[in-house]
């Protein structure tokens, strides 16, 4: 339990600072109606949609790992491979929603442990492995675990780590079992966001409808501030957990393998899918249309460098250990970091500014 606790705090400092941040704000006046409807197509448009697509990917995956265990060959752990580089990324574009139900009961945590500079997912998952701990091929038992234990890290160096290949051969059913397991937990977690999004009455009602009777948001300035905080903080994410744990610069220390998911080379496509994610908000949200004419090129600009990023990021190479020491790929790895910083000023400062938060005020915790 110290583990799920220890999880739980790495996600929620920032989050509780979030959650002040629109009583911090200075107060941002704009049209009820107009904030309304942008609200709702973010929620509609954007979270609903997202949230579905995740649980319609994670429940492929399952199929494919009970197959996997089912009948073992090459091409079912291939596809088995497949469907969790495809899961893993439907979670990326929506990871960026670092509120609401998604960090209430560690469900955050339980679908992916990360950043874990201490490997201490990887020694637990060992640990499972070498007692063939039957309690974790079960996903309501494995669900009480450490949350390092139940999602798509631990899935990752079973598919992908050292010993996988015995899942081709059948030779190793209990990891087979496991990895079914935690397939199925991340399902079922996928479920729940899915469903709690998609209850007409409950935070589906309390984000589309600010008012002083809304419990979180009572005016729909707050409620603007909160939507433009999920889109700073995704930004840092990018930057912060995905980038600079294993990459701060050139003349600095370097660790490769702790990068999200590098066993698998999907540490790109991981990223990509979280830049794509922040680009989709914004657009289907229709946030620019909050703005004055003159302030609209904000939105454009910031779109351009969030595209250049990801296009940027599917040049680099999968093989992470070269990366960070070839000077051709270390250039990309250090624009990506300069072209987060200012896609962060433009959200906080740019459209922060425009619609009417004061220059001293920050989403930002770091430089």
């Amino acid at each position: 339990m110290r583990t799920i606790l220890a999880a739980g705090l790495i996600l929620l400092l920032p989050i509780s600072t979030f959650a002040q941040e629109a009583d911090t704000a200075p107060a941002v006046t704009l049209p009820e109606a107009d904030v309304t409807r942008v609200m709702t197509a973010a929620v509609d448009q954007f979270i609903r949609p997202g949230y579905d697509a995740f649980q319609a990917s994670a429940e492929k995956m399952t199929a494919s790992m009970k197959t996997l265990c089912d009948a073992p060959s090459t091409e079912n752990y291939d596809a088995a491979k497949a469907t969790f580089r495809d899961a893993a990324v439907s979670w990326a574009h929506i990871e960026v929603v670092r509120v609401g139900p998604v960090i209430e009961q560690y469900r955050f945590e339980r679908i992916l442990f990360y950043p874990d500079r201490k490997s201490t997912g990887l020694k637990q998952v060992q640990g499972i492995l070498a007692k063939s701990d039957e309690t974790a091929t079960d996903p309501t038992t494995l669900a009480t675990k450490s949350v390092a234990t139940q999602g798509f890290g631990a899935l990752e160096y079973l598919l992908f780590g050292t010993g996988s290949e015995a899942l081709s051969t059948g030779q190793d059913g209990f990891r087979c079992r496991y990895g079914a397991a935690i397939a199925g937990n991340i399902t079922n977690v996928a479920k729940e966001l899915s469903d709690i999004w998609d209850a007409p009455d409950g935070i589906q009602k309390t984000w589309e409808q600010p008012g002083p009777d809304n419990p979180v948001f009572r005016t729909g300035g707050e409620a603007i501030t909160a939507l433009l905080g999920i889109l700073v903080h995704g930004a840092e994410a990018v930057r912060d957990q995905r980038i600079e744990t294993f990459y701060k610069g050139a003349d600095k220390a370097k660790f490769p393998k702790q990068a999200l998911f590098w066993r698998s080379e999907s540490t790109w496509p991981m990223i990509q899918g979280n830049l794509e994610g922040l680009s989709a908000l914004l657009d289907k949200s229709g946030m620019a249309d909050l703005l004055q004419e003159k302030d609209r090129p904000v939105v454009a600009a910031t779109q351009a460098q969030l595209k250049s990023m990801t296009e940027l990021a599917g040049t680099i190479t999968a093989d992470l250990e070269k990366a960070v020491e070839d000077p051709a790929e270390r250039k990309k790895l250090d624009a990506l970091l300069a072209d987060g910083k200012n896609v962060i000023s433009k959200l906080n400062d740019g459209y922060g500014g425009a619609i009417g938060l004061s220059s001293g005020f920050s989403f930002s915790d770091g430089d």
